[in-house]
This record gives structure tokens, C-alpha cells and sequence, in this order.
């Protein structure tokens, strides 16, 4: 007969209680001297160097670093990196990771939000004058980059919701003047593709099934059908550019195979030839010739990241990068002759590197380090894992261990969002940051993650509460079953989906979890699919059908069922919460809702919020702030080590709404 999961993990407690050996392959169990407590701004400040680009002429490097705590943008030489000089100077509000050279060489276009509203705006700085320019409308707003080319060096188009908040107009921007001029207005397409002569080529729209709708602009105006995505596919089937010369469509196509793949599409006789495709993982991104506009490698991975070559040259390129250096290569930029390219090395157990790839000498050289402040630190190995559930899924995970010990640890379960995304191995501040506390540290990629092919995506479908959180149950059941995790000091971690399945975690399977640490999860389905941003609105058919359809008396009973809140009962185990006041993803009543409930029924609840945050704790001050108030609580009931808070709460804006008395340090 089958055990039923709480009579495997009982099994498992009694086992870790009796001394019963049950090891994890190739670790052993030997305890060390405890490692120096790492400060906490050494893995959660920002990163000295981030998203290193290139001029199209090969000549001037930008990168983004921070100046005073807020990142900001920097160029030099390429034939001196080290004469920096800052072009912005930001004080309030991080810039963007996401910036754009423009093909005159001498203007950058960036991005910048306030406060956490994801209202993105759009501006560009001249390198000679620093004058810089608005591009799109500065208050309310969300604007996207939509498509720059060399043929129009002082123009780009991009796409914003001023007119309509639920769809995303097309412009063409003068980046010098900030003129702008409307190229179509959109009253019924999610997204759309443009080309580099910047036409606009392809709109997609949402039908109640939730399959998408992909047509194609005539020379008059109008629209033809194009081809039609079924639901299932809509996570990894996506346009990606068209080439130069606008008859050849790239696409990852995931229609007819379960793992998507690279095909280039003739626009004229419709016919596909296959470019790249990976048995065991969807292609999830390319690099692009941005002349050409012809892709060169394309990207998957299960564990790691892979590479393979799709251009005459790109076979050469990997074998050049593999040689300077271990990690897992991210192509950033390139030059507009394609000579030199600016990559990244992800590693796990030091900080990641920028470096520079000249094709004309075949030589790779290093330019920056990522975070300088983790030279020195004692960094853990990021072992991939597989996890069976108990349906016979493969889990994709990944465990962090401590240096103190392999076995018997406490762990700490960190889950992260989407849910329809995924963790990737490489440096991972909260794994590195917890194993230094003397926590083992499990991800798991449940089912719904992304990358690993169309089946594993469906098979979320109508499980949220349900199949996706019995796969983190069979993780930790996994953990301890190894030897690796103490069953009684298992604590939850997990923000926006993964808030929603700690909550699950509290109110569903009380009995497995210590604590529960909840950030700006969802508690209510209902509410949560009520008070999504407009420009949600267009794909809503999508959450109906994975999700539940709260327009009828079914739906709403299942995402009722499903909602934590409505399960408060169960909830026995302590729970920090922290919400972002200015989240438009899940609103701070999804937070207030959930406490007052557990407030209710005296259920030990601490509940922190930070006005000045959205979706995130984009300000360092209230990052430290959150890690700090967290590390306090998982070492109190966990057992972990902790450092003092000290002035981890020095200009953070951090207010404690109720419970800082349960957490040390927190109410004073």
C-alpha cells in the first residue's frame, strides 16, 4: 500500500529521532569550526558592476553601479575601462537594469520607476552634454522599448499605456528632442512584433480559451490570421525578431513537440526549418547578430546553462569563452561589426565577472567583477539536485549547505515566484546568505517552472495549493529523507507565488514547517484575481484558464478552496509577513487580510511594510531591513545563527505593524 505523505514523513521523523542513517550521495556528514558570521550587506547591497554594455561602434563600454546606494549609469573607454565617469546621478530610485546604447554612440536610453509602482518611464542621456531627455510620459505611465536599428540612429520605438491603461500604444521617439510620434494606436493586442524598419508585423490577442491569436499586418492596414498558439503553449512559443530583410521570421515554437525550439519562419511561403532544439529543455532565449538580425546561439538548460551554436562563427566564440574561465556565460552586448562582445560569468561560490570577447584576436579578457565585497568570503557550492514527486515528476532543484555540517541541519525551503519562471544555479544571495547562518538551503523548481518543456508547465494547471505544493512537500520529505534536514527545523521562505505557497505551507501542511516567512503573497484568490494592474487584462483568459475563473460559481469555489485564508484554522506555526505598500501585483491587502485573520485566532504573527516598495525591495536600506528582521526570526525558531540587527535598519522605511515584539531586535 502507498503511504500517505504525512505517514512518510512521520516515518522520516522517527528515523532522524532513532539516529537512523539515511545519507545524501557524496556528502558527508562532518561538522566544521563555525565560519565568520558575513555581513549582510556583503550579499544583498547592490552590485558594483551590473549589465555591462557595448557601443555599436566598439568603442565605449556603460554599465551600471551605484552612487551613494542608488545604481546609476557609468561609461569609459574600452581601451580604459578604469577612467569611469557617472552620466546619471539618481538619488531616489534605482535605475533600471534594462538600458539600451542608441546607434549614435554618444546617447544611452534608461529606465526608472518611483517607488515601487512599475510605472517605467523612458529617457536618454547625452555622454557630451548629460542633458537628458524624457522619452515617454513621466508620471503613471508604464513604457516599454520596443526596437532601435542603426538605420535610425536618433529614433526608437517604444510602447506605453498613457492613452489606455489596459493596452500599449506604439511611438516613434526622436531620442535627441524627445518628440514623439504615435505609429499605432492598440485597443485589442497584448503585444505585438515590429521589424528594424520599424513596421509594425504581428499582433496577439487573447481568445476565452486562452489560446493566442497571432495576425499579421497587411500592406493596408489591416489584419490576416496568422497562426493560432494553444494555451498550453503560450509559455514558450514566442516571437523573437524578424531579419533585416523582413522575410524571415525567428520564433521558439513549442506547438506539436513539448520542448520548444528555434525555427525560422519564411514569411512568404510559411514554411518553418527547424534551428536549434534540446531534448531535455526548452530553447529559452538567443543571441542575436543585430545587424543581421540572424541568431547565433541558442539557450537552454535543466540544471546549467547550454549554448549551441546557430551562426557560421558562434561555434568558435563558446569554445573561446569556455577556455577563459568555468561558469555559465550570458552573452550581453556586442559591437555593430560584431567584433567585440560583452559577456557574464555566473558563478555559485565567488562573484560573478564581465568580460570582453574580441573575435578579431580570438582573446577573452576580464573587466569587472560583479560584487568586489565577496573576494575573500567563504562562499558554498550550488549543487543541482533531482527530487522525485510523488507522481513521478523529476524536480529540477537546488541545495546549499552549509560549511558547518551535511546532516542532520536546519533548512530553510526558499521558493520562488512566477510561479510560471524558474531558479537557476549560480550565486544566489539568500542561499548564500542562510548557508552562512548555518541553514541548509533547498530550491525546487516545482512543476509550472519554465524551461522545462510544455508537459511540466500543463501539469500546474489548476494545481496552485494543490500538485505544485505537494511537490515542495516531497522536497523537504527528500531533504530529510537524504539525512540533510532536521524534520523539526524546517522553515519556509517565498515572495509573490512562493508568498502564496508559504501561506499554503501554514494553513495546508502546518505540521511540516516551524515558521513560514511570507513576502507579499497572495492569501486570497479571489481578491488577488480582482485586483490585478489593467494592463493584466488582455491576457486575464490565460489565469482563467491555469488558474480558476472567479466569473462563475465553480471557479470561484475552487480558488476559494484553494485561497489560504480560507484555511486560517490550520494555521498553528509562527509567520513574519512583509508587504511592499505600493505593490500593484499583489496588493497590500492581500497582506492585511491574512493578518487580521491570524491576529483573530492569536496566532504569533509579525507583519512589517515599506511604503516606499513595490513588488520587491528595490532601496538596499530596506533590503537589510527585511534580511535583518528575517534572520532574527529564523534563528529563533530555527535555531540558526544571527547577527545583531546594528544599523541594518538605518534609513530603511521600514514600519512594524504588529507582533515586533516576537521577533528580537525588531520592537526596539
Amino acid at each position: 500500500m502507498h503511504a500517505s505523505p504525512i505517514d512518510r514523513r512521520d516515518f522520516l521523523r522517527h528515523a532522524a529521532a532513532l539516529g537512523v542513517a539515511l545519507p545524501f550521495a557524496g556528502l558527508e556528514g562532518v561538522v566544521a569550526a563555525e565560519t565568520e558570521l558575513v555581513a549582510r550587506s556583503v550579499f544583498f547591497d547592490n552590485p558594483d558592476v551590473g549589465s555591462v554594455r557595448i557601443s555599436p561602434d566598439g568603442q565605449t563600454l556603460a554599465w551600471l553601479a551605484p552612487i551613494g546606494g542608488v545604481r546609476n549609469l557609468f561609461v569609459a573607454p574600452l581601451a580604459d575601462p578604469g577612467a569611469a565617469r557617472a552620466v546619471t546621478h539618481a538619488t531616489d530610485r534605482n535605475l533600471s537594469t534594462f538600458f539600451r546604447w542608441a546607434h549614435t554612440n554618444r546617447h544611452l536610453v534608461f529606465f526608472q520607476e518611483r517607488d515601487g509602482d512599475e510605472n517605467w518611464r523612458a529617457s536618454s542621456v547625452d555622454l557630451g552634454s548629460g542633458a537628458i531627455v524624457p522619452l515617454t510620459p513621466e508620471r503613471d505611465v508604464k513604457a516599454y522599448w520596443q526596437e532601435s536599428d542603426r538605420k535610425f540612429p536618433e529614433e526608437m520605438l517604444f510602447k506605453h499605456n498613457a492613452r489606455d491603461k489596459r493596452y500599449f500604444d506604439l511611438f516613434r521617439v526622436n531620442l535627441v528632442t524627445g518628440k514623439s510620434d504615435l505609429l499605432f494606436e492598440n485597443n485589442e493586442f497584448a503585444w505585438y512584433v515590429t521589424d528594424s524598419n520599424f513596421q509594425l508585423r504581428l499582433g496577439v490577442r487573447f481568445l476565452p480559451d486562452g489560446s493566442a491569436e497571432w495576425v499579421e499586418r497587411r500592406s493596408d492596414g489591416g489584419w490576416a490570421p496568422f497562426i493560432t498558439v494553444p494555451v498550453g503553449d503560450f509559455e514558450a512559443t514566442q516571437a523573437f525578431d524578424f531579419s533585416a530583410d523582413g522575410h524571415t521570421l525567428f520564433m521558439l515554437d513549442s506547438r506539436g513537440r513539448d520542448k520548444a525550439a528555434l525555427f525560422a519562419v519564411d514569411m512568404t511561403t510559411r514554411q518553418d526549418a527547424l534551428l536549434a532544439a534540446d531534448d531535455e529543455a526548452d530553447i529559452v532565449h538567443v543571441d542575436i547578430d543585430f545587424v543581421q538580425r540572424r541568431p547565433l546561439a541558442a539557450k537552454s538548460g535543466t540544471d546549467r546553462v547550454r549554448w549551441q551554436a546557430v551562426g557560421p562563427d558562434a561555434a568558435g566564440d563558446l569554445v573561446d569563452l569556455a577556455k577563459y574561465g568555468t561558469g555559465d556565460v550570458e552573452f550581453i552586448d556586442r559591437s555593430a561589426d560584431n567584433r567585440f562582445v560583452t559577456v557574464f560569468y555566473e558563478r555559485d561560490a565567488e562573484s560573478g565577472e564581465y568580460a570582453l570577447l574580441d573575435r578579431e584576436t580570438r582573446k577573452v579578457r576580464g573587466l569587472f567583477r560583479q560584487r568586489k565585497a565577496l573576494v575573500g568570503v567563504a562562499l558554498q557550492k550550488m549543487q543541482p539536485v533531482i527530487i522525485p514527486a510523488r507522481d513521478g515528476l523529476r524536480l529540477n532543484g537546488y541545495l546549499t549547505l552549509p560549511e558547518t555540517g551535511s546532516s542532520g541541519l536546519p533548512m530553510v525551503l526558499v521558493i520562488h515566484g512566477g510561479p510560471y519562471l524558474r531558479d537557476n544555479w549560480g550565486f544566489n544571495s539568500v542561499h548564500q546568505w542562510l548557508a552562512n547562518r548555518g541553514y541548509a538551503v533547498l530550491s525546487v523548481n516545482y512543476r509550472g517552472s519554465t524551461g522545462f518543456g510544455k508537459a511540466f508547465v500543463t501539469a500546474a494547471d489548476k494545481e496552485w495549493g494543490g500538485k505544485m505544493h505537494d511537490d515542495l512537500i516531497d522536497a523537504v520529505d527528500w531533504a530529510v529523507g537524504q539525512g540533510i534536514a532536521d524534520p523539526n527545523r524546517v522553515g519556509f521562505f517565498g515572495g509573490s507565488y512562493g508568498g502564496y505557497s508559504a501561506l499554503t505551507a501554514a494553513t495546508k501542511t502546518p505540521e511540516v514547517f516551524a515558521c513560514i516567512v511570507d513576502v507579499f503573497g497572495i492569501s486570497n484568490l479571489i481578491t488577488f484575481m480582482a485586483t490585478i494592474p489593467p494592463y493584466w487584462g488582455p491576457w486575464f483568459s490565460i489565469w482563467k484558464n491555469r488558474l480558476g475563473d472567479p466569473a462563475t460559481e465553480e471557479g470561484r469555489a475552487f480558488l476559494t478552496e484553494r485561497s489560504p485564508l480560507t484555511h486560517i484554522d490550520r494555521v498553528v506555526r509562527p509567520i513574519l509577513i512583509a508587504q511592499g505598500a505600493r505593490d500593484v501585483r499583489v496588493v497590500a491587502a492581500e497582506s492585511e487580510q491574512m493578518v487580521a485573520a491570524l491576529k483573530k485566532r492569536g496566532v504569533p504573527v509579525t507583519y512589517i511594510t515599506f511604503p516606499d516598495e513595490g513588488h520587491g525591495f528595490a532601496r538596499p536600506e530596506n533590503r537589510m531591513a527585511f534580511y535583518a528582521a528575517t534572520e532574527s526570526f529564523l534563528a529563533k525558531h530555527l535555531g540558526g545563527r544571527a547577527q545583531p540587527v546594528g544599523d541594518d535598519f538605518k534609513g530603511s522605511s521600514l514600519k512594524v505593524e504588529t507582533g515586533g515584539e516576537l521577533v528580537p531586535g525588531l520592537a526596539g
